[in-house]
């Protein structure tokens, strides 16, 4: 993984905004094309996805873009620092884009599958005492604490087709 913008320790200033993205493309030697622009803009909209996820929502949109693009795709926004891959379960890695709000780390419940963002000030004195005593900078947004709720877990909301795919900010 290489060290771009947005991949710091825990620093939410680098968020692409507007053209930006545009010009990090053009800068790095990328053309703009049409598929690039509907998968970054289908991480943005689902937020945290599989490749699989963002296959299938820019599929609705294009017929010229298949999983391999998809998965060619994601490789170089990353490399440009404009989505990052995490991984919430054992199946495939999620994106999601740096540009959707503040930096955060995620519970993952293994009982339940619900996935809870919780923001990165929550693990401040975590983060300071591996910096301090291991000499350690971690990077946040890459972090899944997995776990089960307790006592027991929510009930999933009316009409949810099931607790694996929520998502709670």
């Amino acid at each position: 993984m290489a060290a771009e913008a947005g991949h710091g320790h825990g620093h939410a200033g680098t968020q692409p905004e507007g053209d930006d993205w545009r010009s990090r493309l053009r800068a790095q030697g990328y053309r703009l094309t049409p598929q690039r622009e509907l998968i970054l803009a289908a991480v943005e909209r689902l937020q945290h996805a599989t490749p699989d996820e963002i296959f299938a929502e820019v599929s609705t949109q294009s017929t010229a873009i298949n999983i391999s693009t998809v998965y060619r795709t994601l490789e170089v926004l990353e490399q440009l620092g404009l989505v990052r891959h995490l991984h919430l379960s054992d199946r495939a890695p999620t994106y999601h884009s740096v540009s959707a709000g503040p930096v955060h780390f995620h519970l993952t419940c293994r009982n339940c599958g619900q996935v809870i963002s919780v923001d990165e000030v929550k693990a401040e004195k975590f983060v300071e005492r591996l910096r301090v005593e291991q000499g350690f900078l971690v990077d946040i947004a890459h972090l899944t604490i997995f776990g089960e709720h307790t006592p027991s877990c929510p009930e999933p909301p009316a009409g949810a087709e099931g607790a694996h795919d929520e998502h709670q900010h």
